[in-house]
């Protein structure tokens, strides 16, 4: 069927998204031979809407894939979703307006997974018509039955190898979501704030003046630290000093740690207003004061002020200060605060049980491990290395939350022994489900752990989730290690760092041989990452494909190279627009005269498509040379995950030289009675047209798909090869028979003709389609001026001169309009 007139995106993109379906296109075939190209595709979190930021990030993996799929491998491209833990919960609260508390457990639960596939759809209904090639037949739900026994069984092994553990110890806190979180889940926020200095009392009456952003942690005081070496406190150390208005006496110790050049040199410790005041409880042995609760509420410590949330508290405490006149200064500062990344709130040390997964003893591991992975773009790497030499904390994996992983134990009520579950039940409840043997003392009274796992805990085993580590061993060793983890650089620390040290705990080895990392989609000017959770910024995804087309969106999101952050631009979407179209119209010209074209022929230096070289142009020669170095480039770009860089190679040579230039050049050719020229200037639009939608398919998936549909389909030759897609037929092959540097000299002349030409008719307010009586054309090279002699055809078609005359010496009473080393020339009108 001839393509149609205008390229229809509203029309076309659901008819070949519907196709591509129904054909299997994408699917992986277990089993095959061909080498396979697997890809451990970001599972997006549950936590709203989709925005632009994510078909941005998601693009850049599809890329891949397709590239790979043409280069003939078998690639394993499959989906996740996200949906097990805090996010979806916080989503079901805000969306629903309720709580676990409020209408319990269960029903809870169940709400949570009404919701969660509701919007799953969304998502997977978002990925197709952006046009993402996935294998829909292994998506997976890290709530599922399969994802929750890998994530308990990983559990188990690691308890097992003793690399967790369950102690009460200070924990990271979110008074909000209120549940323990990870070092990893915790962004520094810059807020402005108020440094008070107070007058601590010695117990000879003197005052030590102490410096501090947190006044509402007084009740917490259990000690004054200052430095070894700071002479102004040598007579001090080991006394004790009384703390204002909560009149608790504190002992002065002396420490490296505490800063000469800080406020007063003295500093306060409480438990626990930071992770030093954590080591300091630790090293020096101090007391514990719980002052805030896991709501965020002072203690009953704090006296008249037990119940005041933070905030209020730490106002109210500064007014009796003042009143009691222990304030001795006031400066404002800029303080930065860590907070909960998933909800921005100020996160508190609070001392609970909790269980941790041992890092702290493998940095030089992880470390070796991220050496072994080739990141990309390289820098990447540097962002993982100094987040794991940076590590403080080791991994805490419970969470006081109600929709996840459950912790697979009991606790014996008699002796307290944990209780694993059994290999072979997996996955357990153990609020529903109970051992099977009384525990070692005998006893059968059982107490489940009512906590879950942080979520990171199980999409960190999502390799082993989707390669189905523990149902399908045949899939899993044709798939693991994976060859591409894409993911975005943020979660570097989590999402990266866990999988890599689950990989080596599980199976001394890195998960993946490389990790592509995107940047953000960012709203605008300040504004920051867009986030689900947080409104989704502007431009819904859905809304842009419509009003532009999906492809026009993958150009945005492809433009912008790996790693780097870039700016939501309706314009470069329009840009899209703009090339999409492009290609259709140099598509439809191109088909009247590929009709009966016989491609059964080989391309390469002496014949095209069965016609003899000789009989190919000049500029056949250079166009087709240049395709060659452009599959070269953009290979080796792609192989190398640059994918913005070989979009733009391929951008070029479209626009600059095969349709501003080669177009022009072989029209008169294309047209003409000729048949053997025909022949020849067919043989290389064929070629160069299939070259570059080839080279587009990944970026372009539709508009390549329907221009290789409508002219390609039935010539492609091999009956071996699947040609019912662009999609799974072959990647461009280099052919070095074909590559010239004498032909692309002459090309390049050849286009700095016509440049000129069209530049003398602008300056002289000529239409460029206007005749020209003679073109005359002076080279000093001899080789050089016989292929202007053989390009006249060439010339006179992007020129529109009647005459071309190529001669040793130009005609001084013509107009002059090229002098250069190369060539001269002259113009007739």
């Amino acid at each position: 069927m001839p393509l149609e007139k205008r390229y229809d995106p509203k029309t076309i993109e659901p008819q070949l998204q519907t196709f591509w379906e129904l054909a299997g296109i994408y699917r992986f075939v277990p089993g095959d031979e061909r080498p396979v190209f697997s890809i451990d595709t970001p599972p997006p979190t549950v936590s709203g809407n989709l925005h632009l930021g994510h078909t941005y990030s998601y693009t850049h993996a599809d890329v891949f894939a397709r590239f790979h799929r043409m280069r003939g491998e078998n690639v394993f491209y499959p989906m996740g979703f996200d949906d097990n833990g805090l996010p979806t919960e916080r989503l079901v609260e805000s969306q629903l307006g309720i709580t676990a508390a409020e209408i319990g457990r269960s029903a809870f639960i169940a709400k949570c997974l009404q919701v969660s596939e509701e919007l799953e759809q969304d998502y997977q209904n978002l990925w197709q018509r952006l046009g993402l090639s996935i294998d829909w037949d292994y998506t997976y739900r890290t709530i599922d039955e399969c994802s929750r026994k890998t994530s308990q069984r990983s559990f188990i092994d690691l308890f097992q190898e003793g690399l967790v553990y369950r102690q009460e110890a200070p924990s990271i806190w979110c008074p909000s979501c209120r549940t323990a979180i990870a070092q990893a889940d915790v962004d520094d926020l810059e807020r402005e704030s108020q440094l008070v200095t107070l007058a601590f009392h010695l117990e000879n009456g003197e005052s030590l003046p102490i410096a501090t952003t947190r006044p509402e942690l007084l009740p917490a005081c259990v000690a004054i630290f200052v430095h070894p070496g700071d002479e102004r406190y040598q007579d001090i150390f080991g006394q004790r000093v009384n703390v204002p208005i909560f009149d608790q006496q504190v002992t002065v110790l002396q420490d490296p740690m505490a800063d000469p050049e800080k406020g007063s040199g003295a500093v306060m410790c409480c438990t626990f207003g930071d992770t030093v005041d954590k080591h300091w409880w630790y090293t020096h042995q101090l007391d514990h004061v719980n002052a805030i609760d896991q709501q965020g509420n002072l203690t009953e410590v704090a006296g008249d002020f037990a119940g005041l949330s933070v905030k209020k508290a730490r106002q109210a405490i500064l007014d009796t200060l003042d009143q009691q006149e222990y304030i001795l200064d006031r400066q404002p500062t800029t303080q930065i605060v860590p907070v909960h990344e998933r909800c921005d709130t100020p996160v508190e040390y609070i001392m609970s049980q909790q269980w941790f997964i041992r890092l702290l003893d493998f940095k030089e591991e992880m470390l070796a491990a991220g050496d072994q992975i080739k990141w990309h773009p390289a820098h990447m790497k540097a962002r993982y290395l100094t987040w794991v030499e940076n590590l403080a904390w080791d991994w805490c994996i419970s969470r006081q939350r109600y929709f996840g992983v459950p912790f697979p134990l009991w606790y014996c009520q008699e002796c307290g022994e944990v209780i694993l579950a059994d290999l072979e039940k997996l996955p357990v409840d153990p609020s529903e489900d109970h051992p099977n043997e009384p525990c070692s003392c005998g006893s059968r009274k059982f107490k489940p752990d009512e906590d879950i796992l942080d979520t990171w805990a199980t999409s960190s085993m999502s390799p082993q989730i989707v390669g189905r580590w523990l149902c399908d061993d045949d899939l899993y060793q044709q798939v693991y290690p994976f060859s591409l983890r894409p993911q975005a650089h943020e979660i570097i620390r989590t999402w990266a760092f866990y999988t890599i040290a689950k990989s080596h705990f599980h199976f001394k080895q890195v998960p993946w041989n490389a990790v592509a990392i995107s940047g953000w989609g960012i709203a605008g000017e300040g504004m920051g990452k867009i986030s689900k959770s947080r409104g989704g910024g502007p431009s819904p995804p859905l809304e842009m494909i419509d009003r532009y087309s999906a492809d026009a969106v993958r150009y945005w999101a492809t433009s912008t190279s790996m790693g780097k952050d870039t700016v939501i631009s309706e314009e470069k979407i329009q840009i899209g627009t703009k090339l999409t179209t492009k290609l259709w119209n140099v598509a439809r010209f191109s088909e009247r005269f590929l009709e009966d074209f016989d491609a059964s022929h080989g391309v390469d230096k002496y014949s095209i498509a069965g016609i003899n070289g000789e009989h190919l142009s000049p500029a056949d020669r250079w166009i087709l040379s240049r395709s060659q170095r452009l599959v070269r480039r953009v290979s080796l770009l792609l192989e190398n995950y640059d994918y913005a860089a070989a979009k733009s190679e391929i951008e070029n040579f479209f626009w600059r030289e095969f349709a501003d230039n080669y177009l022009e050049m072989c029209k008169q050719r294309l047209y003409g009675e000729d048949m053997v020229q025909r022949e020849a200037a067919r043989a290389a639009l064929y070629h160069l047209l299939l070259t570059i939608i080839k080279l587009l398919a990944p970026f372009l998936p539709y508009v390549t798909e329907a221009i290789f549909q409508g002219i390609f389909v039935k010539y492609e030759p091999s009956q071996s090869e699947d040609v019912r897609s662009i999609h799974t037929s072959s990647w461009p092959e280099v052919n070095n028979n074909l590559e010239d540097d004498f032909a692309e000299l002459v090309g390049e002349t050849l286009v700095e003709i016509a440049v000129s030409v069209r530049r003398f008719k602008s300056e002289n307010g000529m239409a460029l389609g206007t005749d020209i009586q003679r073109l005359q054309l002076s080279a000093d090279d001899d080789q050089l001026a016989a292929q202007l002699e053989r390009a006249s055809s060439d010339l006179i078609s992007i020129t529109r001169a009647r005459e071309i005359d190529v001669g040793n010496h130009l005609d001084q009473t013509l107009t002059i309009l090229l002098d250069t080393r190369k060539i001269k020339a002259a113009i007739e009108l």
